[in-house]
């Protein structure tokens, strides 16, 4: 974990997607609901907070296209980012789809619950950590399929990061190596663990930070949608509080600007627009060796 330093980066806003919505903080009794045993009970000092998200991606200064894609779906509490892999502009095929399908997911399953899903349910799971599972799982399976049909899109995956705010509180969920942070009393925290080879090798063997700086496999993935037929999702549940960010991005983002620069920026940025909009601007300062996207949501009272 990473804190603030007295480090101020102000800079003017960029066009970006800016939207606000509505979250609640955390209703107690959730996991017991969810398993049907018991009713939640709300806490009586629970207060609606709201949810300001911001998004923006870069080509970078060295790619000629950009694979990566990022949505704010505000109507289904919603916030995805991606990044495409494999070649003739299929990553960039792949992370459309993978935003594309998550999107129709959600909107069919929006209004109609009863509605059957492609996957079965995981029992030991709630219904709203469901709907975000079979949802990327379907994103996984409709790449892969795609991927079989077309000779020139064989190999092409994304990895996906999201957000989905519920009525108490919020669930992460990724594969691969794109990554969510949280911001919270001035300090910042890694939620997800990336789905690397260096993750790998980082766990098994005690890397000295000169071996990690010199691994000569780091873009290699060993977990992405499209890769297999089927795909593990991994989630965690969050109960977000007010004055809570936080920062779904790319490696183009996280490779060229370490943790406390981020913090930093998100603390001191007078606005999301302008924090989105820095970050990236030190990506690229940092060389930009690759596409580079970063959605940063924001709770407030």
């Amino acid at each position: 974990m990473v804190r603030a330093t007295d480090a101020t980066d102000p800079e003017a806003p960029l066009k970006v997607q800016l939207t606000r919505g509505i979250a609640r903080e955390r209703i107690l009794g959730r996991k017991q609901a969810d398993a049907g045993a018991v009713p939640p009970t709300i806490d009586p000092l629970a207060r609606p907070l709201r949810i300001e998200v911001a998004g923006q991606t870069d080509v970078g200064r060295k790619r000629s296209h950009n694979e990566d894609n990022f949505a704010i779906l505000a109507e289904y509490g919603l916030y995805v980012v991606a990044d495409g892999m494999g070649g003739h502009a299929s990553g960039e095929i792949a992370s459309k789809m993978a935003v594309d399908t998550l999107q129709e997911f959600f909107a069919a399953t929006a209004n109609d619950p009863e509605r059957t899903w492609p996957y079965k349910m995981d029992r030991s799971k709630g219904y709203e950590e469901n709907r975000l599972i079979t949802g990327i799982k379907l994103c996984n399976l409709r790449i892969f399929e795609q991927a079989q049909k077309n000779a020139k899109q064989r190999g092409m995956g994304t990895t996906l990061v999201a957000l989905f705010a519920v009525e108490d509180g919020v669930y992460v969920a990724h594969v691969g190596d794109s990554r969510v942070y949280r911001i919270r009393d001035g300090a910042i925290e890694l939620l997800t663990e990336d789905h690397s080879l260096l993750n790998d090798y980082k766990k098994m063997k005690r890397l000295t930070e000169e071996e990690i700086a010199n691994f000569p496999h780091k873009n290699v993935i060993v977990r992405a949608l499209g890769m297999k037929d089927t795909v593990k999702v991994d989630t965690r549940f969050e109960a977000p509080r007010a004055g809570d960010m936080m920062l779904l991005c790319s490696d183009g983002l996280s490779g060229p600007v370490n943790e406390q620069r981020m913090l930093d920026v998100a603390l001191s940025a007078p606005d999301l627009p302008s924090a989105t909009n820095k970050l990236i601007e030190i990506a690229n300062e940092n060389g930009g060796p690759d596409n580079i996207t970063c959605v940063l949501a924001r709770w407030i009272e």
